[in-house]
């Protein structure tokens, strides 16, 4: 098989769920967006239900009639895009809970979907999505008694504890929404590591159920395993891949592996990034092509039919570090190429 293996863990993402509803007071969530981070939501949303996640979150509707389907009745489906145009027949079939951005999507739902439920997202001070504390106020008496399930804001710097963006949007937040008898929610990954204060009545874990930062607990998820194609001696002088972007300071073995930035391993990792084998750091050299990666493999006495990207020596976030990058962004850029393998 010329294909790398990509293993997703199951059970490692049960457990990290698990962890973070251990840390709040409150009911615990849990965001699936983006085919749950790139590892497969038909897999994933399953096993968030079975350890107790009631309410999911989505970016668009479109995703959220696809977690239905593999969902079933019951479970909330919240939409953070909230009501858009043409969204109307796929909220109501799939019985999605749209989190409402502005007065125009108010309308928009009330006069499409009279009665259906939906929820409200506020901008505390992140300036993307939500409304604002005066658009809110000439609103909320309104939207309060067409009874929303709940009010939502998102943090910009919860991944940086001591940032004073957290306290200011805490303090917002509260003037919001202080007094209303309608469920809250704060926080997602980051937000659970602030304290109890930014957890309100639920919380919204997402990277962190992935195996991600800032959760820096969290049980590894992914395993992304390469083969090897073929292995060469480069000489001194040498160069490697396209542009000549490395030149041999030394003979070197070189390895050839089966994946590139068709796979989602973006060009940006190129030199300093490092694959490991046993443990071993094997460096990358040259450029990622679209379908191969050139690695220096002159450390092994014997070289393997495989190279390992990410697992237990280097996470997806050590490796967002190479491409100067986070942890989101290289898993949900991960292909569909991969022969995924789920361990359960």
């Amino acid at each position: 098989m010329t294909t790398a293996t990509l293993s997703i863990d199951l059970n490692a993402i049960a457990a990290n769920w698990q962890a973070l509803n251990k840390m709040t007071g409150c009911d615990t969530g849990a965001v699936i967006k983006a085919n749950a981070y790139g590892l497969g939501v038909d897999r994933v949303a399953p096993v968030l239900a079975a350890q107790g996640a009631r309410k999911f979150f989505v970016a668009v509707a479109e995703e959220g009639v696809a977690l239905r389907r593999v969902l079933g009745p019951g479970p909330a489906i919240n939409v953070f895009a909230g009501h858009m145009p043409g969204d109307a027949d796929m909220i109501r079939s799939a019985a999605l809970t749209p989190m409402i951005n502005s007065v125009d999507q108010m309308i928009a739902h009330v006069e499409a979907l009279p009665g259906h439920r939906f929820g409200v997202q506020l901008n505390s001070g992140m300036n993307r999505l939500g409304m604002d504390p005066a658009e809110w106020a000439a609103l909320r008496d309104i939207a309060l008694a067409q009874n929303p399930t709940l009010i939502m804001s998102h943090l910009a710097c919860a991944d940086e504890p001591n940032h004073p963006m957290n306290a200011r949007q805490l303090k917002t937040f509260r003037e919001m929404t202080d007094g209303l008898n309608v469920p809250r929610s704060l926080a997602a990954t980051g937000g659970i590591m602030l304290g109890r204060d930014y957890h309100f009545d639920l919380t919204r874990p997402g990277i962190g159920v992935y195996g991600g930062l800032p959760f820096a607990d969290a049980m590894p998820v992914v395993t992304l395993d390469v083969p090897v194609i073929q292995v060469r001696e480069v000489a001194t002088g040498q160069t490697v891949g396209y542009g000549c972007a490395w030149t041999a300071p030394r003979p070197t073995m070189v390895a050839t592996i089966a994946a590139g930035y068709a796979d989602g391993l973006i060009r940006a990792l190129g030199n300093g990034a490092t694959f490991t084998h046993e443990g071993r750091k094997l460096p990358v050299v040259g450029r990622v092509s679209m379908d191969l990666i050139t690695v220096d493999v002159t450390s092994l006495t014997e070289v393997p039919e495989h190279l390992q990207l990410i697992g237990n020596y280097q996470s997806v976030d050590t490796v967002a570090g190479f491409a100067g990058t986070i942890g989101y962004e290289v898993l949900t850029a991960l292909g569909a190429r991969y022969d995924r393998v789920y361990v359960e």
